[in-house]
């Protein structure tokens, strides 16, 4: 199986998982298994995030970009090192990159409404009062994307022949990210560097990322034979990736595969595009060294042992977020 090439995502059904049927459920975690050996992205349907729900965020994302620049760059606050609120018009960069992404973002972080003192740690959501039904349509989306990557990273678990809630706790209360994301139409491409795309090829810093469906083509998917493939979901589907945390832990048996967005082509520059990842992160104190079972001979150590906050800072320095 490792050595297949896909020409596009394999797509999941987590209702396999979930259905309390143990052939049903071992079929999935090894399908996924096989597929974050090998191109780090599946396709999942089934999962808890409904198609209205969905629609309803789009709408309000595209409400708040449609907003001038002027009152955008209210919800921008200094200090945060952008993990809340706004993130204005090329501040981010690939890691390795100068140029910055023709995008700009929105963060929504965990809201902690009990007594675990991992609230400290967070700063508070930042919500724009020009849009009220943001606050609420975002939070219902951020739990129901969080309760599927629950389920995700419990058939991961498996399939690394871990406990099935070896996740649950690392991940209760993590420091996950809900981000909209607006490529904000280019009405004069030569106005901007010649080097400069929608997002440059990167890796994901988290535990896993479930991205709902784009607004239009673009994200495409480094293979392991050096070509990039098209990523494109149907509307009832997330994709879902591995990111830079979990190849460490796994020492990369599972890969956390190289993607971007790229630009359309150049008489559509004036065309945006919206998209809306989650980053799954863990508590900061989860121990991201490679796991024994993932480490032999054939599979010597690749990095150092890191946490998961200290990972995230570091990441943050180099993308341009953090100073």
């Amino acid at each position: 199986m490792a050595d297949i090439l896909f020409d596009e995502i394999p797509s999941l059904d987590l209702a396999d998982f979930t259905s309390g049927d143990p052939q049903r459920k071992n079929k999935f975690v090894q399908q996924l298994g096989a597929a974050y050996n090998n191109i780090g992205f599946v396709a999942i349907k089934n999962h808890y995030l409904t198609d209205d729900l969905s629609a309803k965020l789009y709408s309000t994302i595209k409400k708040f970009f449609a907003l001038p620049d002027v009152v955008k760059q209210k919800y921008e606050i200094a200090g945060l090192a952008g993990q809340r609120g706004y993130i204005g018009k090329g501040k981010e960069h690939a890691k390795g990159r100068n140029t910055g992404d023709l995008k700009e973002f929105y963060h929504v972080g965990q809201e902690v409404l009990d007594n675990d003192p991992i609230k400290n740690e967070y700063p508070d959501n930042v919500w724009p009062t020009e849009i009220p039904e943001f606050k609420e349509t975002a939070l219902e989306v951020y739990r129901r994307l969080e309760k599927t990557g629950v389920q995700m990273l419990k058939a991961i678990a498996l399939y690394l022949n871990l406990p099935e809630n070896y996740f649950d706790a690392k991940v209760h209360h993590g420091n996950s990210i809900l981000r909209p994301i607006h490529y904000f139409p280019i009405e004069d491409p030569d106005s901007v560097p010649e080097d400069a795309v929608r997002a440059a090829e990167h890796g994901d810093i988290n535990l896993i990322t479930l991205l709902m469906g784009a607004s239009a083509d673009g994200l495409q998917v480094l293979r392991r034979d050096g070509k990039w493939i098209p990523i494109t979901a149907l509307p009832e589907q997330l994709v879902v990736n591995v990111g830079d945390m979990l190849e460490r832990l796994t020492n990369k048996k599972l890969k956390s595969t190289i993607h971007r967005v790229v630009n359309p082509p150049r008489h559509l520059m004036n065309t945006p595009r919206y998209s809306i990842p989650f980053f799954m992160h863990p508590r900061s104190e989860m121990d991201l060294t490679a796991l024994p079972s993932c480490v032999d001979v054939e599979h010597p150590k690749l990095w150092d042992d890191t946490t998961a906050g200290a990972f995230l800072n570091q990441r943050l320095r180099e993308i341009g977020l953090k100073k």
